[in-house]
């Protein structure tokens, strides 16, 4: 399995891994993207089925990264044959078109193109024509593509399809980590501060006109570039190590994510694992996965996202209903069911391989 160790896909993929483990599946990851921290080092250490093999190449997403993308692909060539692998699951877009000999699975979490146009509302420039190329001679190889929701799904089946094959796995989290604690009057949010896409701005803009203090956990330096974002009117706790940010969650009362882009959003369910009432920016995907159990707003309406959370704050009866519809709606999202369907995916394609 790959993975990138700067993004949401890090916590997918441990959380897979994990569910995996109840059906003997030993996985070896190969990680990207940037040098593991101290705490995904410690992450990964306490888990029986994994091993880790570590890389610093560049993601396809970032800036003039082929040469690295090729040699990313060597090594994963190699270590394919170090490792002798049943099934190879990558969970980034473009090394589904090498050579492993072995039933091959992409996972699109996310790509730029959609983004794009969600954030930009506008297609993406031409310095990205060789980004598509390669993301669609990778998803049109692989034998199983995988997305968390089906609106993630068909925007890439339009961008870069037809695939051979194709199905919706929603991501899960593990329900005993998160808990419904006493909840405090404050808003909380977290994320890759960085990303325009996540959209936290717009919520620090807006923080100032709120009846309660806003606090905001997450990465504000871009990868690529080192640049920094500086956040007004609110707390900025950087980047916290998990069982805080359980902490934080479980005392949360509303939970505000007014993304432009968010084609699944596991911090909005681990929020919603933890009794908080879900205030995500309106997109397909959040529907499909949070019904009514989440109040939407428009990404780029700063009057409305404080409106929204303001009528929150001042209605508990309220707040209090959305906070038990989240916590129910999480349900149908836990890590379990995640791994059953990964486990029944992985065994389907590995007995047509056996009949080819």
């Amino acid at each position: 399995m790959t993975a990138d160790t700067v993004g949401g896909v890090w916590n997918y993929s441990l959380e897979l891994v994990q569910a995996l483990a109840p059906f003997k599946t030993q996985v070896a990851l190969a990680t990207m993207g940037a040098p593991l921290t101290e705490e995904q080092r410690r992450q990964a250490g306490e888990i029986d089925n994994l091993t880790i093999y570590e890389s610093n190449y560049k993601l396809e997403w970032m800036e003039n990264p082929w040469e690295d993308v090729e040699k990313a692909g060597e090594w994963l060539l190699k270590l394919k044959d170090e490792v002798q692998p049943d099934l190879v699951h990558l969970n980034g877009l473009v090394h589904g078109s090498l050579d492993f000999g072995v039933p091959t699975l992409a996972v699109v979490h996310s790509c730029v193109l959609s983004w794009w146009k969600a954030v930009k509302e506008e297609e993406a420039p031409q310095e990205w024509d060789k980004y598509k190329e390669m993301v669609t001679k990778g998803l049109q190889s692989a034998d199983v593509v995988v997305a968390p929701t089906q609106a993630m799904l068909h925007q890439a089946e339009q961008l870069y399809g037809p695939f051979k094959s194709s199905v919706v796995v929603y991501n899960g989290r593990g329900q005993h980590f998160y808990q419904f604690g006493k909840k405090e009057p404050f808003v909380f949010s977290m994320g890759r501060v960085w990303d325009e896409a996540k959209n936290i701005s717009t919520l620090a803009h807006i923080a100032s006109d709120l009846q309660w203090p806003v606090y905001i956990a997450g990465d504000a330096k871009h990868p690529a570039t080192g640049k920094e974002v500086e956040l007004e009117n609110v707390h900025f706790l950087g980047q916290l190590p998990e069982k805080e940010v359980q902490d934080w969650l479980s005392r949360a009362s509303v939970y505000a994510l007014p993304a432009k882009y968010e084609p699944f959003g596991l911090t909005v369910l681990e929020a919603a694992m933890s009794g908080c009432a879900l205030v995500v920016g309106k997109a397909e995907s959040q529907a499909e996965i949070w019904g009514n159990a989440a109040k939407y707003v428009n990404p780029n309406d700063a009057d409305e996202l404080r409106d929204t959370i303001n009528s929150l704050i001042e209605d508990e009866f309220a707040r209090n209903i959305m906070a038990m519809r989240a916590i129910k709606r999480s349900h149908g999202y836990t890590a379990d069911p995640m791994g059953q369907d990964y486990d029944h995916i992985y065994r389907q394609m590995l007995k047509q391989a056996v009949a080819v």
